[in-house]
């Protein structure tokens, strides 16, 4: 079969392209990226049987699978760049999602940028930006952050340089970690808003937005500590400035009783929800 995309790169030998998979809904494949995959002559899988079961979803026959993972990826480009040099076309592909965030792959499309190759990009699903458009902390600026570290300590040490970034942080964890992770929020970060979200695009996807403690509180709760989990954490806001807390919490307190205006305060000042509730309880004295 022809490819169906497509080429800017004619007179290129081969071209690498590297395609999103779904996150967990098979009906997130593209209908470019099932013609890609229909297409090339080998495609590098980051694990082959999940991809195999993907293929076989789309009904996706020939191109032969190729594992390419953390382990033997220095290995599997070198192989893969044959195939490029006889003028044969590669697509990259990960368990889910967009390849390469988070994911091997690099060794071959930075081998594929030095040896002259075409690196085509078949945009798709990705849990980063999926979580990133349902979510009510702002976005507009964000880092980055991938997995943590594993190590308890390193953990929380990296937290809390994260946490300390002036703009809303997005990682992954993974399942017997969670609990320990937000454990670990609640302590650095107590008042800060944190998005959840879990088995995106599945059966039993969820998303919670609240306090690190309050969201612990109901999966615990649930036992729904497994499954994919990312984070969005919102990033550190400059504090007002006196007078305008004051006139803040002021209107506010005119409205509310102290605990919810000190609760709303918070998130609208980037101040601690004690010290404004504290305040609030002054300001709603009689006389």
């Amino acid at each position: 079969m022809s490819n169906p995309v497509a080429k800017d790169f004619a007179d290129m030998p081969g071209l690498l392209y590297v395609v999103a998979t779904p996150i967990g809904n098979l009906e997130d494949v593209t209908r470019r990226g099932v013609n890609v995959l229909s297409s090339v002559a080998k495609i590098a899988a980051e694990d082959t049987r999940r991809t195999r079961v993907l293929l076989e979803a789309v009904g996706v026959q020939g191109p032969e699978l190729v594992a390419l993972h953390s382990h033997n990826e220095r290995a599997a480009s070198l192989s893969l760049l044959e195939s490029l040099r006889a003028g044969r076309d590669v697509a990259l592909v990960s368990d889910a999602g967009t390849p390469l965030l988070s994911d091997p792959g690099f060794e071959l499309v930075r081998a594929c940028w030095s040896e002259g190759f075409g690196v085509i990009p078949v945009p798709g699903a990705s849990a980063l930006l999926a979580a990133l458009s349902v979510s009510p902390i702002p976005c507009g600026r964000f880092y980055f952050e991938g997995f943590l570290p594993a190590k308890a300590a390193q953990r929380k040490e990296r937290l809390s340089a994260l946490a300390a970034l002036g703009v809303t942080v997005v990682f992954f964890e993974a399942p017997h970690r969670v609990g320990a992770c937000l454990e670990d929020l609640a302590s650095l970060v107590p008042e800060r808003r944190l998005m959840v979200g879990r088995e995106m695009t599945k059966r039993h996807e969820q998303y919670l937005c609240d306090t690190p403690a309050a969201i612990r509180e109901v999966l615990v709760t649930q036992d729904q500590l497994r499954g994919e989990f990312i984070f969005v954490l919102e990033g550190l806001r400059e504090q007002a400035a006196p007078a305008e807390v004051r006139r803040t919490m002021e209107t506010l307190c005119r409205e509310l009783p102290p605990a919810q205006a000190a609760r709303l305060g918070a998130q609208l000042l980037g101040c601690k929800r004690r010290e404004l509730y504290t305040l609030a309880l002054s300001l709603s004295e009689p006389g």
